[in-house]
């Protein structure tokens, strides 16, 4: 691997890092406080199935960043939603 395409991959991998570590305030705060109240259903669902086109369109094109990135952000996403439709249930 040449240098350039190196970091081009590495903006890649900080770029998917930190887009995706960004779920995990949201996240925290809905297992600590039990409510998902101020999330929008439709909106996580719409962005769910973006990031799982995403990972498609990684492992097609072979795309590591992409790869890694959208595998770890459906993890956190299916996650919100899933207590979102949990917490939304409960009331």
């Amino acid at each position: 691997m040449n240098v350039e395409k190196f970091f081009v991959e590495l903006l890649g991998i900080i770029a998917g890092t930190l887009t995706t570590i960004s779920f995990l305030p949201q996240l925290v705060k809905i297992v600590k406080n039990k409510s998902a109240k101020d999330v929008s259903l439709l909106m996580f669902l719409m962005f769910t199935l973006g990031i799982l086109l995403w990972l498609v369109y990684g492992i097609l094109t072979l795309t590591l960043a992409i790869i890694i990135a959208n595998s770890v952000t459906i993890i956190l996403a299916l996650s919100i939603l899933i207590l979102k439709i949990k917490y939304d249930r409960k009331k």
